[in-house]
Parts: C-alpha cells; structure tokens; sequence
C-alpha cells in the first residue's frame, strides 16, 4: 500500500496549494503520473508540491489552472500562488504581474535600479541580498524574490511577446550593483535587450533636467482590450490604477519622457561606453 502523506492545509499557503492540488487531482481519479504529461512536470515534481516539500512556482500554478479549468475562478491557481508571494510584495504587485504576463505592450520607467525585467539574477541577488542585511527582508523572502523575479520574465517569453519600452533614468546605468562582474554582465543584458525586434530601450540623461516626467518609477500595461493599467511604488508602497482618467495623462506623460530621452541607438553607445570604463 502506498503510503500517503498526510497534510494539513491550515499549516501554511503552501500546504493549503499542495493540498489543493491532490484533492482536484483525486476527485478526477488520476494518479500524479496521470497529471505529470498535460502539466509539463514529472510526477516527483508534483508529489514534492502536494506534501509541501517545493515551493510552486508561478509557471506550475498556471499550468494547473489550465488542466484543472480554474484559471476563470475567484480561487485560482495562479491567484493562490500570488497569495503565498505577498509576504515579500508591495501592495497591489501580484496583480500588476497578473496583468503583466497577458499585456500587448509593456512601458517601463526607472529610477535608479535597473527594471526588474532586464535584470540579469546575478544582479537581483545583489539587490535581494542588500536588503537581507538591512534586515528589511528574511533570506527566505530574499530566494522568493529573485524567484519570483525569474518567473516574470519566462512569462514574457512566449510565440507573441509583447512590445516592451523601457526608458531609463541615466542613474540606473551610473550606479554601481555588485561589482565590475556583476555590471559588465548587467550591460551586455541591456544591449542584447535593445536588439530584439520587439524592444527600444531609451536612456532619459541627466541633462534633460525639469523635462522628466516623472519621479518616482512607473510600469504601464496596454492590454489586449487596449485598456491600459497603470502601476507605480513609493520605497513602501504600491498602488495599481486601471482608472482611464487618472492612467490616460500616465501614458501621455511616458510619451513625453520618451521624447526628450536618448536614441536608442544613442543609449545603447552610452551603455557600450560605460561597459569600456569610459565616462
């Protein structure tokens, strides 16, 4: 007889997930190898899910919302999984993502860091280990972000990517993250990003002066309804907006800032210099 380990869902989130899983799997009547194939993981893999031994990740959520039809419900899969993120997520993040991973098109601005969507893991480690020693977050939270992180961008990876500006305040690319090592890799990130062909990147430079537009970061979606969503953070604080009338003057105003922003081609020289060491 096999023997099943027991699980108590009000132990955690991820146990409330794994749990889950094996109560929609068994009322099907499948064994885990019968789920393994149409969810793309092996059986070990969902076995390690439903007794809380693997964290889910953000592809396996939706991938169970796909074989089991949730992915419509108030309780999905994908839903639950943003749950279990929360802890280490500004407000309002997790659906912003939501949004993200379905959006035609994608506008970036950043201050100071480079977007997360462009980072190389190397340089979110650096960025998720700082805030470990500043005792803002626990390691734990530290994995989950750099993970979580990794999850967004496979999202983006898909037979009709979306179109994605990213324009960059000049201090994301001055500010030195992890070292030379860690930079140098960073770089050639940005650059290998300006060459796909669904992509500009733009550099706002120091010199533009009162003509930015904004300061503080700002992420805005155009969905495939054309509707656009609109989420911005303070250092605590998030707050998404799907309202046209405050999200619309957004949008023009990213216009703006691209407009007074460097080339691509120009960001790209500026990046290449800095890469050689030249100011």
């Amino acid at each position: 007889m096999v023997n099943i380990k027991e699980l108590d869902p009000e132990s955690g989130p991820e146990a409330a997930f794994g749990a889950r899983v094996r109560s929609l799997r068994e009322a099907r009547g499948w064994l885990q190898k019968d789920l393994a194939e149409p969810m793309g993981y092996s059986s070990t893999h969902i076995s390690a899910v439903e007794t809380g031994l693997k964290v889910p990740t953000l592809r396996f959520a939706r991938s169970a919302d796909q074989v089991f039809g949730t992915a419509h419900d108030a309780e999905s899969f994908e839903r639950q999984w943003y749950q279990i993120q929360r802890g280490s997520l500004l407000e309002g993040f997790p659906q912003y993502v939501g949004h993200e991973a379905r959006a035609v098109e994608i506008r970036l601005y950043n201050i100071g860091i480079i977007p997360g969507l462009l980072q190389t893991s190397e340089y979110a480690r650096v960025l998720a280990d700082s805030a470990v020693r500043r005792g803002a977050i626990s390691p734990e939270q530290a994995d989950e972000r750099v993970a979580f992180l990794a999850e967004r961008q496979a999202a983006l990876v898909r037979p009709k990517p979306p179109m994605v500006f990213v324009t960059m305040d000049e201090s994301c690319i001055r500010r030195p993250i992890g070292g030379h090592a860690v930079m140098d890799a960073q770089f050639a990130r940005l650059i290998e990003f300006a060459e796909l062909p669904n992509t500009l990147l733009q550099v706002a430079p120091y010199e533009i002066g009162e003509r930015r537009t904004f300061d503080l970061p700002v992420n805005l979606l155009t969905l495939a309804d054309r509707s656009v969503v609109c989420y911005a953070e303070s250092q605590a604080q998030g707050h998404l907006d799907r309202v046209s009338t405050s999200v619309l003057p957004m949008l023009t105003a990213y216009h703006q800032l691209q407009a007074v922003a460097l080339s691509q081609a120009a960001s790209v020289a500026m990046i290449s210099q800095l890469r050689k060491g030249t100011p």
